[in-house]
């Protein structure tokens, strides 16, 4: 509600000033009226020439550049407070100095580096050349199709803890659900180990109390509510924690699509049948997420000087089963890797690419990657939630059902529910199983994670996921795409405007 205020007030600013400026020109200054157009309309070009001359992904900056033309004061105090200039937000620099300061416990074992080029797995080097995270071999994987699966294997694997607990996560929010996760978290909080919860201040705003971590604090269980949600912190506000991590003494580590939240584990779902995911991983790939943890937790309370003590060493205990390697997305980063990874893997689908994501609002490299792969032969399906959670952004995804349509793409809508998996699966050999949707938020502005899997044993079982899934899906006709002209009219603008908000 807060962050909603503020980009109300951000936006009511604006709109004052750009009118009352053009107001007091032909009041006080009709005169120069010629010439103060000619500054203002060089002005915004000069912008605009600003942003275009550091434009990597331009469908992101197209609506900026819009804005500024037709009314440049608005749009410029819009770009400097929502745009992503981040150099000054304290707990953004912190972000970025940890994730320097802890590259080094992240080392690659040259023997796998080496397979991975000799096997030329080019979407793995992309990983290793742009992200410190590595890549390892020593894992076991289990893949959940559902929340209701996933969560008595998190709340087994919970009663096993004796060092220390980490979980991070988008949602928390009282029930069944996190009742059951926190009488085990203060039970082991009592006995010494070292619990650390991280839930996103927005995320769980409805949710819980302003001052539940002190409410934890009193369990001996430390919380920190992410991104505190204030009125006076800046731009930072936009930007999100939507990850999903529990790591469980260095031996267990769970992610996935779940939050801590009843309806992910279809109690008192309102949408219908909850369609999610989770991933347990045992094996070297755990640290990837450690360190991913404590970046965000040392950056904003500092508390841990070495790091390397929270590793666990697998030894050769796991057979080799293919390449893991989770990963971290992060609105500071010159490359937008989630998207980055999501294009390799469409770019490099022979037979068949099966995505599930609950909204599709993507830019025009993810649209013409897509229909270029089902163009050359692919068969290309992603699965959306036929009950949707939010009209608006429902209406933004429905937007690309007919030009992906009529391209090849086969659109797969889930009749029993609402779909909130973000699964990438091609040729029985690649996988992604993470947190990151299909959309700006995720793909842009949110701290996000994947696990990216090749080779892997557990990739039957996500295709065997889809295969059921698609069992409980429509697919989408000619006549399904076509929508009328005042919505398509109304889908334009909504589209138009998506990265801004």
């Amino acid at each position: 509600m807060l962050n909603a205020i503020k980009r109300a007030l951000i936006v009511i600013i604006g709109v004052i000033l750009q009118f009352g400026f053009a107001i007091m020109i032909r009041l006080f200054f009709y005169k120069y009226l010629g010439i103060i157009t000619l500054i203002y309309s060089v002005a915004s070009v000069l912008i605009v020439l600003g942003i275009l001359k550091n434009s990597t992904r331009l469908s992101n900056d197209v609506p900026w550049i819009i804005l500024i033309l037709i009314f440049p004061i608005f749009g410029t105090i819009l770009l400097i407070t929502l745009g992503r200039n981040y150099s000054k937000n304290k707990l953004l620099k912190n972000i970025f100095k940890f994730e320097n300061k802890y590259s080094k416990y992240l080392i690659q074992d040259e023997g796998i580096k080496k397979e991975v080029e000799k096997q030329d797995l080019d979407n793995i080097k992309y990983l290793m050349n742009r992200t410190n995270y590595f890549v390892s071999t020593n894992n076991e994987v289990t893949y959940y199709n559902f929340g209701e699966k996933f969560y008595p294997e998190l709340i087994k694997e919970l009663n096993k803890a004796e060092k220390f607990i980490f979980m991070e996560y988008f949602i928390v929010n009282e029930g069944v659900m996190w009742n059951g996760i926190l009488d085990i978290l203060k039970e082991k909080a009592a006995k010494g180990v070292d619990v650390r919860i991280m839930y996103d201040d927005m995320g769980s705003i409805a949710m819980l109390s302003t001052n539940y971590s002190k409410q934890l604090a009193k369990f001996n269980i430390k919380c920190i509510p992410f991104n505190k949600l204030s009125p006076f912190r800046g731009i930072f506000m936009n930007n999100r924690d939507h990850r999903k991590i529990t790591v469980i003494d260095g031996k267990v580590a769970f992610s996935g699509g779940v939050n801590l939240s009843d309806e992910y584990i279809n109690v008192n779902s309102k949408l219908g049948i909850w369609k999610d995911n989770g991933i347990k991983i045992v094996g070297d790939a755990i640290w990837n997420l450690t360190v991913l943890f404590l970046t965000l937790w040392n950056a904003n309370v500092n508390e841990d000087k070495d790091i390397s003590k929270f590793k666990y060493d697998f030894g050769n205990t796991k057979k080799n089963n293919g390449f893991v390697i989770p990963y971290g997305v992060a609105p500071l980063h010159r490359d937008l890797i989630g998207e980055d990874v999501y294009i390799n893997m469409i770019n490099s689908a022979k037979k068949y690419l099966y995505i599930m994501t609950p909204y599709l609002i993507i830019d025009t490299d993810m649209v013409n990657s897509l229909c270029r792969a089902a163009k050359r032969g692919v068969d290309v399906r992603i699965i959306v939630p036929g009950i949707p959670d939010k009209k608006i952004v429902y209406t933004q995804t429905s937007s690309f059902f007919r030009v992906l349509h009529n391209n090849g793409v086969k659109i797969f809508k889930f009749t029993k529910g609402f779909v909130h998996s973000k699964v990438f699966l091609s040729d029985d050999i690649r996988a992604v199983v993470g947190t990151i949707n299909m959309d700006y938020r995720s793909l842009y502005l949110h701290f996000e994670n994947g696990i990216y899997m090749e080779n892997v044993k557990t990739i039957k079982d996500v295709y065997k996921d889809f295969e059921e899934t698609f069992k409980d899906s429509k697919e989408l006709n000619d006549k399904d795409v076509k929508v009328g002209f005042i919505k398509s009219i109304w889908q334009s603008i909504l589209r138009l405007f998506a990265p801004l908000f």
